[in-house]
């Protein structure tokens, strides 16, 4: 059931999932399926986590804040953990484009054509690039890293920064990668895109939030939104410790499983408390280092008004040479463009949605003039390189906004507004969490492999797995 805000919770339920990002959501879909008792709290008015959107009455546009591609496992994903209408609007976009000083290109983001672009317009030998791609595909997250993803392209394509730039770019954009971060964060992330292309969701996220809600309910989730949590209660026995279920707004919720799908930091050291673990736990857990955060500029088109056929997903630069640092300034020239035609959802309206890499203290440290003065050029700046890629688009906008790191730790809770969860060291610590304080489970966006729709929604899936064992296990 969908409880109402003032609504008291008195039951006593087998798992508590707190936070209701794609992880949680997934996480709590499939218990509920196995017949398990499940309450999902989440701190906002909506479900999804950064799987959001925003509508503003100016314009009447409704704005996706992260649904700009995913790889085509979230097809199989959604229609085995969620149902099969879910899976039937997800679709391919075929309008990839690349547009930089250093080349032009269009793809589809397959093997096959990103072998082609590699051999023919790069001039790769074939055997290089034949090896290189079997090095990805066999890459896997329980492996120790081996290479940083700059030794890894640099082994492969030595002295090409044209051809790292074509290859690592845009995985950048999907999970805050840099050069200096193991090879397997990028190659794991690159060949599930690799498989099929990027797809989408047709209807925009709004849809595909409001279907997910309506299936939890179907199979017996209890929901309450606007329900942050206050503490994981963890209970010292002389077995050892135990979560025994979750305090909201002063009240004991009991529950024989707790699954934080929320920030992993935060699970430990806020919700939970260190004294619960380990010291050499808690030692690992303060080096877990948080990945980077975005900036946004959404852009809607006026009612009637048209855009041509730019493509789906632009990755867009300035910059001479490709730098990772270069896509974290804050004066950065490289961006994605995701345009968002009548198609996605139907309603003849047109949206563009800027995104940048950034760091959360380039944001954080302005005084209240100097953000605001930071946030305007942002926005003209991203006008002026749209202007390039349609020429006459100022006058086509009737409402245009934009988001920084500070604005994503407001709504997210995301500790540093960070888009992608944490650096790889943080997924060791959210995979062996239960095994410090029994019944304590953790899912979302860590070791920036677990990041994105595909990412977050497998890791929910993996982690409801060892919820099963530990209650199967205890009962």
């Amino acid at each position: 059931m969908l409880f109402k805000k003032k609504d008291e919770i008195n039951d006593e339920y087998e798992t508590i999932i707190i936070g209701g990002g794609l992880a949680g959501l997934t996480a709590a879909n499939k218990l509920a399926k196995n017949g398990r008792k499940v309450l999902l709290l989440e701190a906002h008015n909506k479900l999804g986590g950064f799987a959001t959107w925003f509508k503003r009455a100016k314009g009447n546009h409704i704005f996706d804040v992260s649904l700009h591609g995913f790889p085509v496992g979230m097809i199989k994903t959604c229609k085995k953990y969620w149902n099969k209408d879910i899976a039937s609007r997800i679709v391919q976009l075929k309008g990839v484009r690349f547009v930089n000083p250093m080349y032009e290109l269009q793809s589809d983001f397959t093997v096959e054509d990103f072998k082609s672009k590699l051999t023919d317009h790069f001039k790769c030998p074939q055997e290089q690039v034949d090896t290189f791609f079997n090095e990805l595909m066999n890459m896997n997250y329980y492996d120790a890293p081996k290479m940083t993803n700059g030794e890894l392209l640099n082994h492969y394509f030595p002295d090409r920064n044209d051809v790292h730039r074509f290859l690592l770019e845009p995985i950048v954009y999907a999970n805050g990668s840099t050069l200096e971060d193991p090879g397997i964060t990028y190659g794991i992330v690159f060949s599930n895109f690799m498989s099929k292309g990027v797809f989408t969701f047709e209807g925009g996220t709004d849809l595909v939030i409001q279907m997910m809600k309506e299936e939890l309910l179907k199979n017996g989730v209890d929901i309450k939104l606007q329900s942050k949590v206050d503490r994981i209660v963890v209970e010292e026995t002389p077995e050892g410790n135990k979560a025994v279920g979750v305090e909201l707004k002063g009240k004991l919720i009991k529950a024989k499983s707790v699954l934080s799908n929320g920030n992993i930091m935060s699970t430990i050291f806020k919700m939970t408390g260190e004294q619960y673990f380990k010291p050499e736990f808690i030692e690992k857990a303060k080096e877990v280092r948080l990945n980077t955060s975005s900036c946004q500029v959404y852009m809607g088109i006026k009612e009637g008004e048209t855009l041509p056929e730019i493509g789906d997903l632009i990755f867009y630069s300035e910059a001479p040479e490709f730098k990772t640092d270069e896509l974290l300034d804050i004066n950065t020239s490289s961006r994605t463009f995701s345009v968002y035609y009548p198609k996605t959802r139907d309603d003849g309206r047109y949206t563009v949605v800027a995104s940048t890499n950034a760091r959360f203290e380039d944001w954080s440290n302005l005084t209240e003039e100097e953000y605001e003065a930071e946030k305007e050029k942002m926005i003209e700046d991203t006008l002026c390189a749209l202007e390039k890629l349609v020429p006459g688009v100022r006058e086509k906008i009737d409402f245009i906004d934009a988001a920084t790191p500070t604005t994503i730790k407001k709504f997210t809770h995301h500790e540093k507004g960070s888009s992608f969860g944490t650096k790889f060291e943080g997924l060791d610590i959210s995979m062996k969490l239960h095994k410090e304080v029994d019944g304590l489970f953790h899912s979302g966006s860590v070791g920036i492999i677990m990041s994105g729709w595909l990412g977050a929604a497998n890791y929910g899936v993996i982690q409801s797995f060892e919820v099963e064992n530990y209650l199967d296990q205890i009962s």
